[in-house]
């Protein structure tokens, strides 16, 4: 795919709900060779359109705007609610005000592609499955890439009859949301260079390799392996432009917390570092996502007003102890050193 073959390195920037992808950061990968990301997973359209146009201002790089596809989700029942707000209210945190939960439980699609639709970035993608048929169609007939994140063989065949443009190959080892289509499937759990060896048997689609990849040497890997590029979430958390909060940042560069998976915070799998939350919560009440994510909200944002990293999420892959404190320009540059670096010591060379 030309896109990908334009790159100065072959790298996305994973995207990120919760601000973490601000104008500048995303700005700074695109200049500095790779694909920005917003994740705009829960933003209103005014606040997509104000990202999308101030970053347009800052680079003509390859932009990637990523949304959720929310599946329908019904009013929890009282006794459900009650248990998940008994859950919570054990905590003790009696700074947070745990809200209300109101219709919509989900974001407007519609509404929220608006802004993409008007502003045009270079990619368009999904995780948790895929989005009606005439979302994708539309993007294709304003020239927008469309991307969709796989987790298995049986979902690459669902994203390759939808017709997309390439596929995100997410492995297990992938720190935030586990991009599973159906949450309560089974999942095989795969490794990402196991996953991604299936895939490529089946399919000429341009793949990207995700989940674990913290070096050029890792980078270097994948491509040879045969995809594309590569999507980095963890990696980018520790850059100095990204707006993860310092408690966050601390942690990932300290590498002392063990990594877990929890629902505990959206009601959804997600990997993250542990902390004081997720286990008090273990075995708790927890309702389905997103409306656990919203409960949840109020206390994430006063555990960072107060410096608290046990009341966080703190998202991350399984090599996050491989983060480093860079510029985002200077993190790419390492990349393409180190994936420069592997090919030469190995006599490598890229596809």
């Amino acid at each position: 795919m030309k896109l990908f073959q334009d790159l100065r390195v072959p790298v996305i920037a994973a995207p990120m709900a919760g601000g973490i992808n601000n104008p500048q950061m995303v700005a700074a990968v695109c200049e500095g060779g790779g694909v920005g990301s917003f994740g705009f997973a829960y933003s209103s359209p005014e606040k997509i359109l104000q990202d999308l146009q101030s970053t347009k201002k800052l680079t003509r790089g390859p932009i990637n705007a990523n949304f959720f596809v929310f599946k329908p989700v019904a009013p929890p029942d009282q006794e459900q609610l009650a248990a998940a707000r008994q859950a919570l209210s054990q905590l003790g945190l009696d700074e947070v005000a745990w809200p209300d939960l109101k219709p919509p439980y989900i974001p407007d699609l519609s509404a929220m592609l608006e802004p993409v639709w008007q502003e045009r970035p270079a990619i368009l993608s999904f995780h948790f499955g895929i989005p009606p048929q005439s979302v994708i169609e539309r993007a294709k007939s304003l020239g927008i890439t469309i991307g969709l994140n796989i987790t298995s063989v049986f979902e690459a065949r669902q994203a390759i009859a939808a017709q997309a443009d390439f596929l995100i190959v997410q492995g297990i080892e992938a720190g935030g949301h586990r991009g599973i289509f159906e949450p309560d499937g089974q999942d095989e759990n795969l490794p990402m260079v196991k996953l991604l060896s299936q895939v490529l048997e089946m399919t000429s689609l341009p793949l990207v390799a995700a989940g674990g990849i913290m070096h050029g040497y890792d980078l270097a890997k994948v491509i040879d392996l045969g995809a594309q590029a590569a999507q980095m979430g963890t990696a980018f958390l520790t850059c100095h432009e990204s707006t993860a909060s310092l408690q966050h940042k601390e942690e990932l560069l300290r590498a002392q917390r063990a990594v877990v998976e929890t629902r505990s915070f959206s009601g959804r799998r997600a990997q993250g570092l542990d902390n004081e939350f997720i286990r008090r919560m273990h075995h708790q009440a927890v309702l389905s996502f997103p409306m656990q994510n919203t409960l949840t909200g109020p206390m994430r944002s006063w555990a960072q007003r107060v410096a608290d990293a046990e009341y966080q999420s703190l998202w991350a892959g399984q090599n996050y102890q491989d983060c480093r404190s860079l510029s985002a320009s200077q993190l790419l540059q390492v990349l393409r050193l180190e994936m420069e670096s592997a090919w030469q010591a190995s006599s490598i060379k890229p596809h």
